[in-house]
């Protein structure tokens, strides 16, 4: 697979603050990995170290040379009074061809809201018209930093349920941030759990299960993957990649793999602040 991005022992300070610490991290093309901690843990500084926004202070960070990113904000503030519709939105700062405005609307799953005033749009609809912007510049990587953030359950499935379309449809991987464990963790092909250092990581049901996770968000949390199956015949490595030796398609089924492989256990000595 395609490496994007990887990031090897890097420690991250803001002022005198150290926000992250010798972690490991990589994502290669065509698949989900959410990271999940608490607040405070460290994941917006690790998404703006994935990005470029900021420089580790140890450690090394290796993007793919021409590496495109899309991204998707919490939210984006527009003056209610502002007459702009979704189409002249995408355009912004240079005007967008109408076939490429709708083409985007369409990956996002709502083609209909062109004409529409940016002011009049549900919160969903606003967010789906933030991933149709992301979607401009065909990324290779789409980051989405709890993009999700106010809207209900279904809303945020359906959300999800979108990303993956995106995925299968373009090929490109996804980074996701969030605290909706429920959805997004089974939305995802591998997981990091985050504390200011890498905690665990691997396949998502083997992560709710580990010791770290558990300490961090309650024994309770892991139920929430009971949907989570898994129908096809292949196993995973330690970090949730297909070791079949031929290509699965991984990305078209629901992983549930081996609870004895799967998961990487990375506490460091001062776990016990979790």
């Amino acid at each position: 697979m395609e490496r994007l991005v990887e990031i090897a022992d890097a420690s991250v300070h803001q002022g005198a603050t150290v926000a992250l610490t010798g972690v490991d991290f990589h994502i290669d093309r065509g698949e989900i990995v959410t990271v999940v901690g608490p607040n405070g843990s460290g994941k917006s500084t690790l998404m703006k170290t994935v990005i470029g926004a900021l420089k580790p202070s140890a450690g090394a960070v290796k993007r793919k040379p021409g590496l495109r990113i899309g991204y998707v904000p919490q939210k984006l503030q527009i003056d209610p009074t502002l007459p702009i519709t979704v189409a002249r939105f995408l355009g912004l700062p240079r005007r967008l061809p109408r076939a490429q405005a709708l083409e985007v609307l369409e990956q996002a799953g709502v083609p209909d809201l062109a004409d529409r005033q940016m002011a009049r749009l549900s919160g969903g609809q606003f967010q789906r018209v933030l991933l149709a912007r992301a979607m401009l510049e065909d990324p290779d990587l789409l980051i989405l930093d709890e993009a999700t953030q106010g809207l209900d359950q279904p809303g945020s499935a359906a959300f999800y349920r979108q990303i993956e379309e995106i995925r299968q449809a373009k090929g490109c991987a996804v980074l996701m941030v969030s605290h909706e464990l429920h959805v997004v963790m089974a939305a995802s092909d591998r997981v990091v759990c985050l504390n200011g250092h890498v905690c665990c990581h691997g396949a998502p049901e083997i992560v709710a299960s580990a010791p770290e996770y558990r300490a961090l968000f309650g024994s309770g949390t892991g139920g929430a993957l009971a949907l989570y199956r898994h129908d096809h015949d292949h196993s995973h490595d330690s970090e949730g990649n297909c070791l079949h030796d031929h290509d699965c398609g991984h990305q078209d089924h629901d992983h549930t793999p081996k609870a004895d492989a799967n998961v990487t256990s990375l506490a460091k000595p001062h776990a016990e602040a979790h």
